[in-house]
């Protein structure tokens, strides 16, 4: 736990006292994240203290703190101010530590503002439209945390492979239920085997590893349907995704799993890149093993990759 005791910052909450509130915001103190991996990305909302209490214990490789869908407006204010205490006072965590923030024209800027104090991991802004956007988002963001994007508007679909303006942009989160009603589209479509669907991962994934971003796959909403969310990592896992948003324990621990490199992956990594630095040594680059068939640099440069990952 962060805190022992919550009785005090509850009641700040409660209150919606701010002045409270910023007295217990300290100069950040946490110790690098354990967590090197980027399998689960849990959502936890800035607005449930007994939730952030436990920033310290949780087993996701990243934790978003959520300030903007599901705070309701009368509560933006305090949330953000919650989410700097929590940050400020963490010691240790194993998941990297993001804030998600409003969107820049919706209070986005003056999360931000305070968020850079506390130094979390990374800062994600919602409803990116256009690289003006992301520009703006890098300038305000602080040099020394990273920059991840929501993208759940019908223009960020459209022009992903621009929106990299900086190399401190490092992931994109699939929104998919916004992004759905913002071109339109039903929301019973999000099915098994939909060919849109297919679709808006498939490109959302292509679009992402082409510039060299992290793409973070949607979050499940029906949090009981532990099978089938399951059934959706495992898509997402044949589809090329290493990563899935998760919005509780068990979910987590599913992603975790699904998407974690097995062992026999990580052995036929480290024979590939060993047959391969061998044959390279005596000018050979391109050959037939009788183990894995043909190697050549793509699939040496592959091979790192996973035991990278």
């Amino acid at each position: 736990m962060v805190f022992e005791d919550l009785s005090k910052i509850e009641k700040i909450f409660n209150e919606k006292n701010i002045n409270e509130a910023k007295k217990l915001i300290i100069k950040p103190q946490r110790k690098k994240p354990q967590s090197v991996l980027n399998r689960s990305y849990l959502m936890l909302s800035a607005n449930k203290i007994k939730h952030l209490n436990k920033l310290d214990s949780l087993e996701c490789d990243s934790v978003t703190i959520n300030l903007e869908d599901g705070v309701s407006p009368e509560e933006k204010e305090i949330a953000r101010y919650m989410a700097a205490v929590f940050i400020s006072n963490l010691k240790n965590s194993y998941s990297k530590i993001i804030v998600r923030v409003n969107p820049l024209d919706e209070g986005g800027h003056e999360d931000i503002k305070l968020i850079n104090s506390v130094k979390p991991d990374a800062i994600r802004i919602a409803k990116i439209r256009t690289k003006e956007d992301a520009k703006k988002a890098c300038e305000l963001i602080d040099d020394g945390i990273a920059v991840h994007f929501s993208l759940e508007t019908k223009e960020a679909f459209n022009n992903i492979t621009s929106l990299r303006v900086d190399n401190r942009i490092t992931t994109f989160s699939l929104g998919i239920f916004d992004l759905l009603a913002d071109l339109g589209i039903s929301h019973s479509t999000l099915a098994y085997n939909n060919p849109t669907i297919e679709y808006i991962l498939s490109k959302f994934l292509v679009d992402c590893r082409s510039i060299g971003v992290t793409p973070v796959s949607f979050t499940y909403q029906e949090y009981q349907k532990l099978e089938s969310f399951r059934y959706w990592c495992c898509l997402e896992k044949k589809m090329g995704f290493l990563s899935k948003s998760c919005i509780s324990p068990k979910q987590v621990e599913i992603a975790n799993e699904v998407f974690d490199i097995s062992k026999d992956e990580k052995s036929k990594a480290a024979y590939i890149i060993k047959r391969f630095e061998e044959m390279q040594k005596k000018g050979i680059t391109g050959f037939s093993d009788e183990t894995y068939g043909f190697i050549d640099e793509p699939i040496y440069k592959g091979a790192k990759k996973i035991l990278q990952a």
